[in-house]
């Protein structure tokens, strides 16, 4: 149980430390999702929202690395309405 709340805590960390490079109208509806090694996963609400933050994949992806996480991939994934 400890290892999952560390992926847990490990992934908001990521988020926050990305937050300031993301647009502010879209900082309330990205959350953080799974890490598996050098690939991290963004939950957002629609494919609008995935089509804007493709365009800043790269930099978000740099930034983390020089913050000294080892992200090569992040992935989006929509989620489904409830």
């Amino acid at each position: 149980m400890a290892h999952l709340s560390s992926i847990a805590r490990d992934s908001q960390n990521r988020l926050k430390a990305i937050a300031p490079l993301l647009p502010v109208s879209l900082r309330p509806v990205i959350q953080s999702g799974n890490v598996e090694g050098d690939d991290w996963c963004l939950l957002v609400p629609n494919s609008a929202v995935a089509a804007k933050l493709r365009q800043i994949l790269p930099a978000l992806c740099a930034h983390l690395r020089t913050k000294g996480w080892d992200v090569n991939t992040i992935r989006l994934k929509v989620k489904s309405p409830k």
